[in-house]
Order: C-alpha cells, then structure tokens, then sequence
C-alpha cells in the first residue's frame, strides 16, 4: 500500500489564466507543490492530474508522474474529488499501484514549511483518522452574512458580542493539505469522512492564489519565512 501525492491542476482558469504554471517567486505554481511533496518522507509517489501538456510538461520537469485528466472532468464544475477519483483507478488500473493514503494537494497554496506534509500524515496515523484537513485558527473574526432581511452575524450575537477571550476557538479549512483513504473517496464521493482529524498551521500560510494580486502575497511570504531560499525545483522558463 503506497501513500501517494495527487496534485489536480487543470488548465482552464479563467480568473487567472495560466494559473497552475504562472511564475511565482522565480517558478511555476505548481512546482512549488511538486517539490513539497517529493521533499516528505512519507510520500512513495508523486502524481499530477492535469488535461493541459503545458502542465504536463512542467509536472515531469519537476519530477512528478503525470495522470491525463479527459476532458469531462476538466471543467468549472468538475470537483476535485471526481479528479482524485479518476487518479486513483488509473494508478491501480494503469501503473500497478495500490493506494493506501490519498495526500491531496492544492497547487494554489504553496505556503507550506518543510515537514508540514509529514507531520500531517503522523496526526493521521495518531488518531486512527480516515481523513484529515488542515487549518488555521480564527483570532477576533467576526463574520457576518447578508440575509433577505439583512446583515446578521455568523460567528458572534452581536446583541451580546462578550469578551473575544471568551468566544469558543474557531478554525477555517485552508486548503492546504488534505489526507483521505481511498475507501472514504469510493463510497462516498468526499474528501471528509467520519473520522476527521485537523492538522493546525499558521495564520499566514491561509493564502492562497486565485488571482493576480495574490501572487504578490505569497511571494512576500515565501521569501519573509525563507521557503522561497529552498531548492524548490526548476527555474521558471522565460
């Protein structure tokens, strides 16, 4: 049974075309993901589902395996589960492998620290999990959400707002790392099962990339922590 790294990339972005390869501290996008997961010692396989050879081309560039996405699964309403669905039966059917652990990761959130991938899959392994997402803890958030009849908050009563101190923890879902057993995908189409565990990572590892300006962002992150001063893969093309 292999723990395998699946890393959905399509070509087809249309708020940031180009997106999953676009230059991003001095590589493509996805390059930064590829290399994190050949970096964990806990992963045996790397793998990217893409439709797009420009993708293709830069996944075997940086060493990962590449799983040809058809075109039906490659649209703005295709989930990323019905992609890491579509790589698991070839991986089994085509290459021979025998998945124990899916690590998915979102090309989009480049923003993790060395061991993060490997620490995440020891939480798992900890709490008998048959998934596992990673999160970043709200500090002072109050959230508030536009109803027919207006604005009401989500996270707070406003009418009695208390002390922030004394409102219970409260944890996004960052996209970064997502671990799931092949079983839980098959029979139930979903990246969550019933036994969930968190993995908790900074605040500042959240962003992520959907659009130009936030490539900016990360890029100030990946060189104020020092990941960007890694060796990361190969250089962006010109």
């Amino acid at each position: 049974m292999k723990t395998v790294a699946i890393i959905p990339a399509r070509g087809g972005s249309k708020g940031l075309p180009g997106k999953n390869i676009h230059p991003v501290a001095g590589r493509p996008l996805l390059a930064w993901s590829v290399q994190q997961a050949l970096d964990s010692v806990r992963i045996d396989r790397v793998f990217v589902s893409t439709d797009d050879p420009a993708i293709a081309s830069v996944a075997r560039c940086c060493g990962a395996g590449v799983i040809d996405r058809p075109a039906g699964l490659s649209g703005d309403r295709a989930t990323s589960e019905s992609a890491l669905l579509h790589a698991i039966d070839r991986l089994e059917s085509e290459h021979g492998i025998e998945v124990g652990l899916v690590v998915f990761l979102q090309a989009t959130s480049p923003l993790r620290k060395p061991g993060d991938i490997d620490r995440a899959i020891e939480r798992f392994e900890a709490e008998g999990a048959d998934s596992l997402i990673s999160v970043t803890r709200l500090d002072d958030l109050t959230l508030w959400e536009k109803k027919a009849h207006g604005w009401e908050s989500v996270n707070f009563d406003w009418r009695n707002r208390g002390m922030r101190q004394d409102r219970a923890e409260q944890y996004i879902e960052n996209g970064s790392i997502y671990l799931v057993t092949p079983e839980v995908l098959k029979t139930s189409g979903n990246r969550i099962g019933r036994r969930l565990a968190v993995y908790e990572m900074e605040f500042w590892q959240t962003w992520e990339i959907d659009t130009l300006e936030e490539i900016d962002l990360i890029e100030y992150y990946l060189f104020k922590k020092n990941l960007a001063s890694q060796e990361s893969g190969p250089e962006n093309p010109s």
